[in-house]
């Protein structure tokens, strides 16, 4: 008789009807229903990356996913996230995180809801701004970028602007943090990502030059010239490169990150100083100060060595070096 009154096992859709419900009863961290919650965050974790003795089942995944999306429950786990404890809040950011990888049918459903709740990408990208959720919400904004009309939501917003100025918080975790979401801004979605450097080219190089290539912190530097190559030398952004190696200003910025003590600065600095040096139709002011600096630059680039062997470094310092000896100064003519 005992087994008549088993209670009935929760489907991943009861679980995701009853932390709704939970978040909507929610007042703080130290709320009754706190441990309810938490535990029901913690099976939704479990469906959907699966635990020590199974595997995720597809048809649970789905369930819960239709359920998520269908009822606003992700922006309720997002805008009461700074209500939870650590332990919740970690297993709601790696929910979220798995939520923008979920079909359903061959869909991404995630990118749909999304599409018309753009405005949790404001809550995500401030939450920079708060150190408790800095990194919760970082996480977050990560995987939501996986998905074009958000990556566009966020380049196109005020909110580009503020990444300058997170990337270089003082809290390195966060700065860190922060670093990470803008290259992935910056490089996942190559059209988008083109359109963006096109249409604000003359504030995005202004905040990047003076801000990232040129700040006193190291790393930020590093990580600056590393990615403004890794964006120039990307096809899509062709007429983008070829208008950042008319500038002498941004030519000047350069050769002063070929000259730096760090190796990896200046390995990084040369692949970006090396499309200055090939542009068969640089101005001529651009040739005015390669002729003034002639010797010093050649000087510079023979002792450029990398720490292994590298044929392909080798052979365009060499290319370099060639264009740089022979360009004459009638060629300002």
């Amino acid at each position: 008789m005992k087994s008549l009154f088993k209670p009935k096992p929760r489907t991943p859709s009861d679980i995701v009807k009853q932390t709704r419900d939970l978040l909507l009863r929610l007042t703080s961290r130290d709320d009754d229903n706190m441990p309810d919650l938490t535990k029901n965050l913690r099976d939704l974790k479990s469906i959907l990356y699966g635990n020590s003795e199974s595997e995720p089942v597809p048809e649970a995944c789905a369930q819960l996913t239709q359920e998520f999306f269908a009822d606003n429950t992700l922006r309720l786990l997002i805008q009461y996230l700074p209500k939870l404890n650590l332990e919740a809040r970690k297993d709601a950011t790696q929910i979220v995180a798995n939520l923008q990888r979920q079909q359903v049918q061959s869909k991404l459903i995630a990118s749909d809801y999304l599409d018309t709740n753009l405005d949790l990408m404001d809550v995500l990208v401030s939450g920079y701004e708060n150190t408790d959720m800095a990194l919760h919400y970082g996480a977050m904004l990560r995987e939501c970028i996986r998905h074009q009309i958000v990556a566009k939501y966020v380049l196109d917003s005020p909110h580009m602007k503020k990444f300058f100025d997170y990337i270089q918080l003082p809290n390195f975790d966060i700065a860190a943090d922060a670093a990470a979401t803008f290259k992935e801004l910056m490089t996942r979605h190559k059209s988008t990502v083109a359109d963006f450097l096109s249409n604000y080219y003359e504030w995005f190089f202004d905040e990047y030059n003076s801000k990232l290539l040129e700040s006193s912190n190291y790393i930020t530097r590093r990580q600056a010239v590393k990615l403004l190559g890794d964006m120039l030398l990307d096809r899509t952004n062709s007429a983008v490169m070829t208008r950042y190696v008319s500038s002498r200003d941004n030519l000047r910025i350069l050769m002063n990150l070929l000259r730096e003590s760090s190796k990896s600065i200046q390995i990084e600095a040369f692949h970006v100083f090396k499309l200055f040096a090939s542009n068969q139709k640089k101005p001529a002011d651009i040739i005015s100060i390669f002729v003034a600096n002639r010797s010093k630059l050649l000087r510079l680039l023979g002792d450029l060595k990398t720490d292994k062997e590298d044929e392909q470094f080798e052979a365009d310092k060499a290319q370099v070096i060639k264009e740089i000896a022979a360009i004459e100064p009638r060629d300002l003519a």
